[in-house]
Parts: structure tokens; C-alpha cells; sequence
């Protein structure tokens, strides 16, 4: 058989099932979104599309590098002068070299063109939470049902009674929301929906800022927290004022903290202090 035709196959093949992947990956919601509604794309989960970009893509870095050795000599020739001397900064490389260079560093200072990708991607992931709907904090899936009910204020015993009387197949309790949900073929949310009663609203909303952020967050604008947990949006811009950061209620969180330095989790505290302090004073 001719490897290099099989290694030049086995290149082009890897590369459109890569191209595939990637593409996908890039349209998925976030994990703890994906897990929690168990997202599928023609039957398959978001670590399982992963796992196929993961090796595959390996194949395709196998294949690239054979595909490198049976065209060594083309390939050096193309770092060679008009003189046929070996040259590695020849014009070609030069350009390839800068266009390389201009996307690290369009990316890493969001200059568009690289930004719109990087935003049209978060807009997907957005638009994913918003159909899929967020768990009640990160991976909930991954706790037992007796745990997540404790997290989310619900009784324990009462949470497993409204599974069954749903019509799930229950244990103790013991097992986590994933395992339960795979073994009665529905989904983590689905599950968390039946235990709770139709009249009883989903933690947090309405309430006091919880004391870590809810998955999310940081993709939220200040106006929408403040709607979320009825602060005064003035109130907590003049009190962020304070601690010299200017923003508009407009604004996400995530875009808050970048432009000051700092993570949105530590911008969350900062507005939750703040709502602390106007409750104290008021």
C-alpha cells in the first residue's frame, strides 16, 4: 500500500471531522448547562462530541506530522532564497509568521475581527442558557439527591417522595442526580422541576444575593442583578463609585471586572457588600 497516500487521505478526512467538531463545540451551551439539560447534536453529549475532537484531532496531528516527512524536501524548499539557499525568514515565511502573530494578539486584545468571534461565540453560550435554563449552582448534577435537596432548601425526604410520585424510579437518595436521571432516561432539570412544588419559586430570585454567584453570573448586566434581587441599580453604581470603579447598569459583570483588573466573582462581592450596606442603612 502507499502510506503516502493513505497518510495524505487520513489528513484530509481528520481535518473535516475536526472542522466538524470545532464547530460544534463552538456552538454547544457551557458544560454545566449542557449537563444539565443533557444537550444532545444527532445523539450525542457535549463530552461525547469532545472526546471525538479530542483523539481525532490527534489522528490528525499523527497525520500532519507523517504528511511532514514524506514532503520534507518541498517544504524546505519553500524556506530556501532565489539563491537556493537556506533562508528561514523568506518573504512566505515572514507573512505566515505575522498572520500568526496578528491573531495571538488580536485575540488576547479583543481587536476585532477576533473579538466578533470570541463575542458571537458567548452569544451562542448565552443563548444556550437561556433555552436550556441554568442549574442551581455549578455541576448540581454531580450531587446526591439528599445533598442537592439541601442546597437548593427543599427536604430531603420530601424531594424523594415527589420523585416517585412523579413516576421515577428512586432509591435513597444516594445516588446523584446524573445517575438517576440516565437510569430513568430524562435529565437532571427534568428531575429538579418534579421535586420541587408548582407553586414554590427557584431559590435565590427575589431574595438576598446568595453568598457565591450563581453559574452565570458574570454573563448577567448590573441591571439585571439588581432586578433579580431588588437593589436600587444607582444605589449600587454610586457605592461601586466609591471604590473608584465607574460602570453602567448596562454593563455585564464579566466586562466590569476586566476593565478594572479583576475577576466578576470578585465584583459580585463587591455588589453584595454594597446591598448589605444599604439594608443595614435603610
Amino acid at each position: 500500500m502507499n502510506m503516502r497516500k493513505i497518510t495524505s487521505l487520513t489528513a484530509t478526512l481528520s481535518f473535516i471531522v475536526v472542522v466538524v467538531t470545532s464547530i460544534i463545540l463552538y456552538i454547544v451551551p457551557q458544560g454545566r448547562v449542557a449537563y444539565w439539560a443533557d444537550w444532545r447534536l444527532w445523539g450525542l453529549s457535549k463530552e461525547q462530541w469532545g472526546e471525538i475532537h479530542i483523539n481525532v484531532g490527534l489522528l490528525f496531528l499523527l497525520a500532519l506530522i507523517l504528511h511532514i516527512y514524506y514532503n520534507w524536501k518541498p517544504l524546505m524548499a519553500y524556506l530556501k532564497d532565489k539563491r537556493r539557499q537556506m533562508k528561514i525568514f523568506t518573504p512566505a515565511f515572514n507573512v505566515a509568521l505575522a498572520i500568526c502573530a496578528v491573531t495571538v494578539a488580536g485575540t488576547l486584545f479583543m481587536v476585532p475581527p477576533f473579538s466578533w468571534v470570541l463575542n458571537l461565540n458567548g452569544a451562542f453560550k448565552d443563548a444556550g442558557a437561556e433555552k436550556y435554563g441554568e442549574p442551581p449552582y455549578g455541576h448540581a448534577e454531580l450531587s446526591t439527591i439528599q445533598s442537592f435537596a439541601k442546597k437548593v432548601e427543599l427536604d430531603p425526604q420530601t424531594a424523594l417522595q415527589r420523585l416517585q410520585a412523579a413516576g421515577y424510579q428512586v432509591t435513597d437518595g444516594s445516588e446523584t442526580l446524573l445517575e438517576l436521571a440516565t437510569r430513568n432516561q430524562t435529565t437532571p432539570k427534568a428531575l429538579y422541576a418534579a421535586m420541587r412544588p408548582d407553586d414554590e419559586p427557584v431559590p435565590a430570585e427575589g431574595k438576598g444575593m446568595p453568598d457565591s454567584p450563581p453559574p452565570g453570573t458574570g454573563r448577567l448586566s448590573l441591571a439585571d442583578i439588581c432586578s433579580t434581587y431588588g437593589l436600587d441599580p444607582q444605589a449600587i453604581l454610586a457605592a461601586l463609585k466609591t471604590k473608584n470603579i465607574s460602570a453602567d447598569a448596562s454593563e455585564s459583570l464579566r466586562d466590569i471586572a476586566k476593565r478594572y483588573g479583576m475577576g466578576p466573582v470578585d465584583l459580585y462581592e463587591m455588589v453584595r457588600s454594597a446591598a448589605g450596606n444599604l439594608a443595614t442603612a435603610g
